[in-house]
């Protein structure tokens, strides 16, 4: 076989444009790449619903890739341990109700899971505003990232979708936008309340407590459910995360239904 650069470009394109093109009009938007919006793309697309992940980085993954301070290695309890057995990562009982993983291997396996499952992922693309109509969103306006670094003046595009669900972490970037854009969420003040100072126990209970529809038809996942809650950070351990992932995803199954 003789190979043609041309060609090769053209197989490029082309299918992107393909994917591209079919992810216009979905059913679920997951803004944010880290492991409990892998999670609940993973459900989601299990599920049925044609779900599609924007991440702003070239890598996602989020956080978990460099564990606890840099160290390779995070840690789950019992609740979470599932969701890692589920996607293939090998976990080690550490006592206690104490479980260790690699970070490498359970970041690069929650992005496989969720791929896997038919989850389609856009990555170096960047949410920057929401579509609302009616008094709910409807969809999200996107960019390059590097668009978005570069500071250039270029106009997004939109992208249709049933549900949008933030998880942009601890910055809750996509709420932000809302709270700005229409003035009341639903929470407490009405306001992004705040994330609180780091305490895993609490924190870990709060992430799945606070995995809620802050505005009809947007979700929040992971460390922007406590973000915009006002509860602790948690810290390097990530069950919590992942069941959050989890309910996310049940939750909107179960309007679906």
């Amino acid at each position: 076989m003789t190979l043609d650069e041309v060609k090769v470009t053209r197989k490029i394109l082309d299918r992107f444009h393909r994917e591209f093109s079919e992810s216009l009009d979905t059913d679920v938007v997951v803004v944010g790449g880290g492991p409990s919006a892998l999670v609940a793309a993973r459900h989601l697309a299990e599920g049925g619903l044609r779900t599609v992940i924007f991440e702003r980085k070239l890598s996602p993954g989020g956080g978990m890739w460099g564990g606890g301070m840099n160290f390779p290695v995070i840690v789950v309890q019992d609740e979470g341990r599932q969701e890692l057995v589920d996607a293939g990562v090998r976990v080690t009982d550490e006592g206690d109700g104490y479980h260790t993983a690699d970070s490498v291997e359970a970041t690069a396996k929650l992005i496989a899971a969720a791929v896997s499952a038919g989850a389609r992922m856009f990555n170096a693309m960047t949410v920057e505003d929401v579509v609302i109509r009616d008094d709910r969103v409807d969809g999200v306006v996107i960019n390059w990232s590097a668009v978005d670094v570069a500071g250039l003046h270029v106009d997004p595009v939109m992208v249709r979708s049933k549900y949008v669900i933030d998880g942009t972490g601890h910055d809750c970037e996509v709420v932000r936008v809302v709270e700005r854009k229409v003035g009341r969420l639903n929470t407490p003040s009405g306001k992004v309340e705040g994330e609180r100072s780091l305490w895993c126990d609490v924190a870990e209970k709060l992430t799945v407590e606070n995995t809620v529809e802050v505005y009809p038809r947007l979700y929040v996942t992971g460390m922007a459910c406590n973000a915009v809650m006002g509860a602790p950070r948690m810290g390097p351990i990530f069950g919590g995360m992942l069941l959050s992932g989890r309910r996310v995803a049940e939750m909107i199954l179960e309007r679906e239904a």
